[in-house]
């Protein structure tokens, strides 16, 4: 088939004569934003690739979840101290479902009393497993485990928006994948909206001084290469940040604490791999594209290791994990005593001991 193109000539429109008369004033308005603007500090495209990337690598991001995995069952171990049956469960950037694999374990109470118990995943009527990356959402939905706990996946396209009705659920849980969220306030708030009175919110993040070591060693790795630094880790909140932030979604009886997880490596290019693996590499918008110089990536192992290294080798790498726990108001709910009323002196009791 023969193909012409031929180019037209466009004649200019006829615009009619305008008299003075004619002629309108038209008057803008400016109009204050409903709410103000959400500063962005992460890239969901490039976080949502960086999962996309790690699930597909099937085996090695198994391996990688020991982190993952040991959270989601410190975690899901606060619930061994509450009595309730949860009809349904929310599972908030489920990642692989790490905390559905930690809710399935048996014998989860380590307590010398019950030298066997029943998996948490008995007192759970339904899983609702909601993560931003199918590829990783799905990549254990063969194994063992699903078949121990009623569970339904759904990919979310924006996990910083919820499509979910008010009072819709008993419990929500949320383990390492808050710490990439732009609008952190505006999620609790959600969060704290879909829970069902007198319900509780459980979440694990990292915290600000996770991977200090990295961190310090890079940045003065590339002082002395380059003559300047750029961000390689990502921002985190600080656990003092957290209570303020869980009290001003709306929740009551919080309960926030600290726990560190250090890890041995053999060296900082085995740490930054597993970084990868686990598809927690840097997502900072403005960060500096394409991978680190050799130069500097050899100068920050010397550099840690003169620093942080262990006696026999390897090198420490340092999680701060913060957990956090909130209740969704209720008018039955119980409530603290008023300031004053104790009865009883804490100085007393600890001049006993």
């Amino acid at each position: 088939m023969n193909c012409c193109l031929r180019r037209s000539i466009l004649h200019p429109p006829q615009v009619p004569k305008t008299t003075a008369a004619s002629l309108t004033t038209r008057r803008s308005y400016a109009f204050q934003a409903a709410a103000p603007p959400i500063h962005q500090v992460f890239n969901r495209r490039t976080k949502w690739l960086q999962k996309e990337r790690a699930a597909s690598d099937v085996e090695n991001s198994r391996v990688a979840d020991y982190l993952k995995d040991e959270v989601a069952i410190r975690l899901c171990d606060r619930l061994l101290d509450i009595k309730r049956r949860y009809p349904k469960v929310l599972d908030l950037g489920a990642n692989s479902c790490n905390i559905a694999r930690a809710l399935t374990r048996e014998n989860p109470d380590l307590h010398p009393s019950q030298p066997v118990s029943d998996p948490i995943a008995t007192r759970i009527d339904h899983l609702l497993a909601v993560e931003s990356s199918e590829a990783l959402l799905y990549r254990d939905a063969d194994l063992e485990f699903n078949k121990h706990i009623n569970m339904t996946r759904q990919v979310l396209t924006d996990e910083e928006t919820l499509p979910f009705e008010a009072n819709t659920f008993d419990l929500v849980l949320s383990s390492l994948s808050m710490h990439w969220i732009n609008d952190l306030p505006g999620v609790l708030a959600q969060i704290n909206n879909i829970l069902k009175p007198d319900c509780a919110f459980m979440g694990a993040m990292f915290g600000g001084d996770t991977l200090f070591e990295l961190r310090t060693s890079l940045q003065l790795a590339e002082q002395e290469r380059r003559g300047g630094i750029s961000p390689h880790v990502s921002p985190l909140a600080d656990v003092r940040d957290i209570g303020g932030l869980l009290q001003r979604a709306g929740f009551k009886m919080l309960t926030v604490d600290v726990d560190d997880i250090i890890v041995d490596y053999p060296d900082t290019f085995a740490l930054m791999q597993d970084i990868q693996v686990m598809g927690e590499s840097n997502a900072v918008l403005g960060r500096e594209m394409g991978g680190i110089q050799r130069d500097v990536l050899l100068a920050n192992d010397a550099i840690y290791r003169e620093l942080h290294g262990n006696e026999d080798g390897s090198i420490p790498a340092t999680f701060r994990m913060i957990y956090m726990i909130g209740w969704k108001e209720s008018e039955d709910q119980t409530q603290p005593l008023p300031r004053g009323s104790g009865q009883i002196d804490l100085k007393d009791i600890l001049e006993k001991k």
